[in-house]
């Protein structure tokens, strides 16, 4: 998963209009992340909430995480696993593609 956190970062250096450095850590990245997170929800910010549709963090994972007593970390930490399972997911995809039919390959 280590190898991940480029594409990790990548993603949500995006998503979030973050400035990361090129080379960091999962929990350097969370923390980024996380301070985003609690300036959006200082605001009441409806961004936010656009951000977490968009992504598809599901309504109950995100309720529970922004009763913790870190929310910003919490959530922070949901959207880092949800852009790890869409990597996955298309690697996976893609891998499936691939295997299929050679001839259809482009």
């Amino acid at each position: 998963m280590a190898d991940m956190i480029p594409q990790v970062a990548a993603n949500i250096q995006h998503d979030w209009e973050l400035q990361l450095p090129e080379t960091l850590t999962e929990e350097e990245l969370l923390r980024l992340l996380a301070i985003k997170i609690a300036a959006l929800l200082e605001r009441g910010s409806e961004e936010f909430f656009q951000l977490m549709y968009r992504l598809d963090i599901p309504e109950h994972k995100l309720y529970d995480a922004m009763n913790t007593g870190d929310a910003p970390h919490a959530i922070a930490y949901l959207i880092y696993q949800r852009q790890l399972q869409k990597i996955q997911s298309r690697l996976e995809n893609k891998k499936a593609r691939n295997d299929d039919d050679p001839e259809l390959t482009w």
